[in-house]
């Protein structure tokens, strides 16, 4: 299984920005997780030499447009591949800061394109591809979801993320979960996996969403603290990127040592 960060936060080799786009490739499938906030992603692809014609399907974590911005560019280079997203991810979305607010969600000229297959809860793609949503429970459950709101009526309101879907990629004895910002918390989503599947994935990578962007703020050192033993104990080895931030990712580092890496722009890695 081979994975290319092909747009993320941060990078010491190509154009990077706030978003998040990885290739997946295994045996069976060539895998788009999420496609950034723009066409970055396909520009990221061609240096690092991903065919994106190739790509059988596309997953899009959730309705924020850091997560699918680059969607239309994929489709006008793709003719074929099937993109698997919640029924729920083309709401209206919304970021605060302060007395600002940002639309924040994905292009509306997409909604009702035959390209989509809408999600919801969960879905067998294949003997070794699953998606699921639905995540429920409160654990260290992220403080920078404070500001991120959606439309209810004439009104905004908290988004409770039931637009948000993880994926899952088994090969050889090997369990891969992907994540786009773990907004309903990584620690929660790792849960509700057990609760389906039973067990625990043998790797982990994406988003954890540890960073208020609101605040300019990490969560607190005993939050993080709480989350890094509770990842331990599920015996995955965890790679991530994008939401997690500097200072949070430090930490989890620190105490989980080899267990808890970085996926950068233009990084690869094998599992």
């Amino acid at each position: 299984m081979i994975i290319k960060a092909l747009v993320e936060n941060t990078s010491d080799k190509l154009a990077c920005e706030h978003g998040l786009s990885l290739y997946i490739q295994t045996g069976n499938h060539r895998i788009l997780f999420d496609t950034g906030a723009s066409p970055l992603f396909a520009t990221n692809a061609r240096q690092l030499g991903v065919d994106l014609e190739s790509i059988g399907m596309v997953v899009i974590s959730h309705g924020h447009d850091d997560h699918g911005g680059g969607l239309k560019t994929f489709f006008g280079l793709n003719k074929t591949a099937k993109a698997y997203i919640s029924q729920h991810a083309f709401g209206s979305f919304y970021s605060k800061h302060g007395s600002q607010w940002e639309y924040i969600g994905l292009d509306r000229d997409l909604v009702g394109c035959d390209r989509f297959i809408l999600v919801d809860d969960a879905l067998d793609i294949d003997r070794d591809l699953s998606v699921f949503s639905h995540v429920m429970g409160e654990r260290f459950f992220p403080t920078g979801n404070q500001a991120l709101f959606t439309s209810a009526g004439t009104s905004l309101v908290l988004d409770d993320f039931s637009h948000e879907q993880n994926l899952v990629i088994r090969e050889n004895g090997r369990i891969l979960l992907v994540v786009g910002c773990s907004h309903r918390g990584v620690v929660n989503i790792l849960e509700s996996y057990h609760q389906r599947y039973g067990g625990f994935p043998t790797h982990v990578i994406g988003g954890f969403h540890l960073y208020n962007h609101s605040t300019g703020k990490a969560e607190e050192p005993e939050t993080l603290d709480g989350i890094a033993t509770y990842l331990l104990s599920t015996g995955a080895d965890f790679h991530t990127c994008h939401c997690t931030g500097e200072i949070a990712y430090r930490h989890l580092k620190t105490r989980m040592g080899q267990r808890m890496g970085y996926m950068s722009t233009g990084m690869e890695l094998r599992i």
